[in-house]
């Protein structure tokens, strides 16, 4: 416990945990759309239990960081490009976004179509297959997290405090971003939009072609900024009439 005293540790603790709150957004966002396929009823509570599982897989990757550390190293060679197997992971982990926010695409605008919603009773997932697909993905972001607190503290204490710290706040975050997003479909589309971006970006990192995670944010922040613009323009012309 002697990093309690040490100024560095505290400040890497503060660094850390607002990059894993910054990293856990996507995270929000995928487990938001999931969950929209259940009753109302059981919303939070897959919320819930999607973030512990985020967390206790997390923390169960910080006591194997050597493990982790390990799946950095080279596996096998194609066309020149050494993979390894956090990159299969951030692969397989990419297409699968890829292929989920495709389906949820299809089904909102074919629900639309239809004149059926999806929130108004009709159950169109389990909440067995919901956590069984927040726990894959879990695993991508947990991977990349990991690997982040590890490259940002020396002490473990200090990466699973951070950890915690950033789970408890999408925690608070999840129901009422969860909420918005059940409410205003154009926003429901833009998330599963950020979903197909940070799908590429994984399946691009995992074959060697690095996308800097700044442009990546920016472009969600922009876009989420002409949307609010667009709602509350929307509200005025609602309010005129």
């Amino acid at each position: 416990m002697e990093w309690i005293t040490m100024p560095e540790a505290w400040l890497a603790l503060v660094t850390l945990t607002l990059m894993e709150i910054v990293l856990g957004i996507d995270n929000i966002v995928f487990i938001s759309i999931l969950v929209g396929r259940l009753p109302e009823a059981q919303r939070a509570r897959a919320r819930f239990i999607g973030l512990s599982l985020a967390l206790v897989g997390r923390v169960i990757f910080l006591l194997l960081i050597s493990w982790i550390m390990r799946l950095q190293q080279p596996l096998f060679t194609v066309l020149e490009n050494a993979v390894s197997g956090r990159d299969l992971i951030l692969i397989g982990g990419g297409l699968f976004l890829l292929a989920k926010a495709t389906v949820e695409i299809h089904r909102s605008l074919e629900d639309a179509h239809d004149g059926s919603d999806a929130a108004g009773g009709v159950a169109v997932a389990t909440m067995g297959s919901v956590l069984v697909q927040i726990a894959l993905i879990d695993l991508v972001f947990s991977v990349d997290s990991v690997i982040t607190a590890v490259g940002m503290a020396d002490h473990v204490p200090v990466m699973v405090l951070a950890i915690m710290i950033s789970i408890g706040v999408m925690m608070l975050a999840a129901d009422p971003i969860g909420r918005f997003v059940d409410r205003h479909p154009t926003v429901k589309m833009l998330a599963l939009s950020f979903l197909i971006l940070i799908g590429t970006a994984l399946v691009a990192d995992g074959l060697g072609l690095h996308i800097p995670k700044g442009y990546i944010y920016f472009a969600m922040a922009f876009s989420v900024a002409v949307e609010m613009l667009n709602l509350r323009m929307r509200r005025k012309r609602r309010a005129k009439s």
